[in-house]
């Protein structure tokens, strides 16, 4: 049988999917500051349901931040339930709603830096992190950009991709990419395209390099160096928060200049960079997932 994601969105077996779809659209309909509440709300429930994915998130804080008391360390470990359900409730508002108001009060910090790098008129590498915002976070960036696109992987269930793509195209033309499509996205940069990637997963074997992360030994593709080589594009690191009062911010790094000549190199900076964005909200980052899965030969398995 076919799978999912070669269906008609309109197939039976589609159905509940769509069901989901209309309960989301309803959802996104309520006013921000009770999606907020009730992301809180169930993040807290998540932390107390979620066992196995409570103890990964416990193995990466502890491993990471190894400076914090263990109340401190516990505490960020329920914050991060919590960051990232407001982040899924963040999401529903962006794909049903109007952002604009939050687009005029955002906070850019670095926009100096992308306006060197658009300058150079060689197509941009905006290099993120999964942040818990990151849906939200995409028409915050899409909007300082000229030629907007980020690479992303496609959801198996036709509705739901068909969802997430039209929620992301609302506000701007940006172009999608997904891992067959590279070549495509390069000629894109080429042509002055500005792409968010966000590499800083676990990618098993295809891990090519290890450098520092928090002090760990951690898995890296080299794909970034290859893309930026490939397209000549400038490359800068891009982060993105949720403040306590309810602002966002987008925050533009300096320039990695000769990134794509050093693999290494280029994974140790912009894990650095990555790192020091973590550290101003940690609990903003998906510490959900086994980012320290693959490990060197020599190292213990970290889980």
């Amino acid at each position: 049988m076919a799978n999912k994601r070669n269906r008609s969105i309109w197939h039976p077996a589609l159905m509940p999917t769509w069901l989901v779809v209309f309960l989301l659209y309803c959802l996104a309909k309520l006013p921000m500051s009770v999606k907020q509440s009730w992301g809180e709300k169930l993040g807290r429930l998540l932390h107390r349901k979620l066992k196995g994915r409570v103890k990964v998130c416990r193995k990466n804080i502890d491993g990471c931040f190894p400076e914090l008391s263990d109340a401190e360390r516990s505490e960020l470990v329920e914050e991060t339930f919590v960051a990232c359900s407001k982040g899924f409730m963040e999401t529903t508002h962006v794909w049903w709603n109007d952002v604009q108001p939050y687009i005029d009060t955002l906070i850019i910090n670095g926009k100096e830096h992308l306006e060197e790098a658009q300058r150079r008129g060689k197509g941009i590498l905006l290099i993120g992190g999964h942040f818990s915002i990151f849906d939200i976070a995409l028409p915050f960036v899409a909007a300082q950009l000229k030629k907007p696109g980020y690479m992303y992987r496609p959801n198996n269930n036709p509705v739901v991709d068909r969802m997430i793509e039209q929620g992301r195209n609302r506000y701007t033309d940006i172009q999608s990419f997904d891992k067959r499509q590279l070549k495509d996205m390069i000629q894109f940069m080429k042509e002055g395209g500005e792409v968010w990637y966000a590499p800083d997963q676990d990618f098993g074997r295809k891990c090519e390099v290890f450098v520092p992360f928090f002090g760990i030994n951690t898995g890296c593709i080299t794909s970034p160096s290859w893309i930026a080589r490939e397209s000549g594009a400038t490359v800068i690191h891009v982060s993105q928060y949720r403040h306590p009062n309810g602002q966002y911010e987008v925050s533009f790094s300096p320039i990695f200049e000769g990134f794509g000549e050093n693999p290494q190199k280029d994974a140790e900076d912009w894990n650095a960079a990555l790192e020091t964005a973590i550290r101003r909200y940690p609990s903003q980052y998906l510490w959900l997932h086994k980012r320290f899965k693959t490990r060197q030969k020599g190292d213990q398995s970290f889980y």
